[in-house]
């Protein structure tokens, strides 16, 4: 029976495999990865439509901000380009 080695190599692979699944299930034990029952810092209380309108806004104020910057920096890159390219 003349495996070349692959069955061997096939157990191998197999044992690894093993061994690393009995460490991640320690992980779930000890540490508390994937318990849904803890608390996380992504548990928020129910929002309430005032401070979901206060978001929208601050977001809205935030990406007005953004645009601005970029038209002011596109329009500086911008002429510096044509400043170059003309003289």
């Amino acid at each position: 029976m003349g495996f070349g080695g692959s069955a061997q190599s096939m157990i191998t692979i197999l044992k690894n495999n093993e061994k690393m699944r009995n460490k991640r299930d320690k992980f779930k034990k000890t540490l508390g990865g994937y318990d849904n029952k803890r608390k996380t810092e992504y548990d928020f209380p129910e929002a309430t439509p005032e401070v979901l309108e206060e978001i929208k806004e601050r977001l809205i104020k935030e990406r007005k901000q953004r645009f601005i910057k970029i038209a002011i920096l596109f329009t500086i890159l911008l002429s510096l380009f044509i400043y170059f390219i003309v003289r």
